[in-house]
């Protein structure tokens, strides 16, 4: 990372950063999540877990999470709306080793960009140059399986790279531009009176977490990739993620589900297999394979225009 994204993924700068922003979220006060997560040492006795969390009118949650160890950093930021605003998630995940850097950084869509032309205009079609100008400074980082896909907007910024000052550089300018879009987004949203919508926002948004908190749970996920989390901490497990790792199974649920994905006990009732049928078992079980349809993109699937393209040759930009 750069200085300036290193600082902001700081506690101090974090919290600071956050604060700077209430002009546009208004009302920004702490979530009642920060009085139990705020800060952890890891079972090693080294690594260290700083959390902040807040909410305003039109944000359910906003929370960063920054992990600081002395071979690696984890920062995880994301926004979610109220379910009165179909407003996409608002997503940065950036894993960094000494010269390593695996990131991802959306505007996750709240419903199917693929299949829902108007959600995708609404939200995306302005912003496709922001999501072009990034994609050339910070290349496609290699496969996404197609069960992931659909929880990505054709902006989405997928890279891995060897820290570099211009890489690190657009990192930062595209995690500001993002945000800055995002909140722009938030401003201009229109709260949703039909009560049918309110509840699809809902069960959007609770489908979404679902994924996120299983699959970050069970598998090495995108920004918790298995190589490098092997070689940190020695181990060949890959069905464990870096929190299970750092404090245990007990407390790395209780992360997941109650601080990095709150609401997956709020939102809705459906389980994993209720909304992913097709990841269980004979025995019931959830299977941890991380595609069940066995096809992923190693190339960018949109094309310029947003257009899902698949890995046709036209979506290289």
């Amino acid at each position: 990372m750069n200085r300036q994204l290193r600082e902001l993924c700081s506690h101090n700068e974090m919290k600071s950063f956050v604060v700077e922003t209430k002009t546009h979220t208004t009302l920004l006060v702490p979530s009642p999540l920060q009085d139990k997560y705020n800060a952890l040492i890891a079972n090693d006795g080294k690594t260290e877990l700083q959390m902040l969390s807040y909410q305003a009118p039109k944000i359910r949650l906003l929370r960063s999470m920054n992990i600081q160890s002395e071979l690696m950093q984890v920062f995880d930021f994301a926004v979610f709306p109220n379910p009165e605003f179909d407003l996409p998630i608002f997503c940065a995940n950036f894993f960094t080793t000494a010269n390593k850097n695996i990131i991802v950084l959306d505007l996750n869509p709240l419903h199917d960009v693929i299949s829902q032309r108007y959600y995708k205009d609404k939200y995306y079609k302005n912003l496709m140059p922001l999501g072009l100008k990034y994609a050339k400074l910070l290349p496609w980082g290699g496969k996404l399986t197609s069960e992931s896909i659909k929880f990505f907007s054709p902006i989405v910024i997928w890279a891995k790279f060897t820290s570099s000052q211009d890489k690190n550089d657009a990192l930062y300018s595209a995690f500001m531009e993002y945000y800055k879009a995002w909140l722009a987004l938030m401003d201009q949203s229109i709260e949703e009176k039909d009560v049918s919508q309110i509840k699809r926002n809902c069960e959007a948004q609770h489908r979404y977490l679902t994924w996120r908190a299983e699959k970050t749970f069970t598998t090495s996920s995108i920004i918790y990739p298995t190589h490098l989390v092997n070689a940190i901490f020695n181990k060949q497990d890959p069905g464990h993620g870096v929190l299970k790792k750092l404090f245990g199974e007990t407390l790395a649920k209780d992360l997941l589900r109650n601080f990095l994905f709150s609401g997956i006990d709020e939102l809705g009732s459906k389980k994993f297999l209720d909304y992913f049928p097709e990841y269980c078992c004979e025995d019931g079980a959830i299977n941890e394979k991380r595609s069940i349809v066995g096809k992923s993109f190693e190339s960018r699937p949109w094309n310029s225009s947003g257009e899902f393209v698949g890995n046709n040759s036209e979506a290289n930009i």
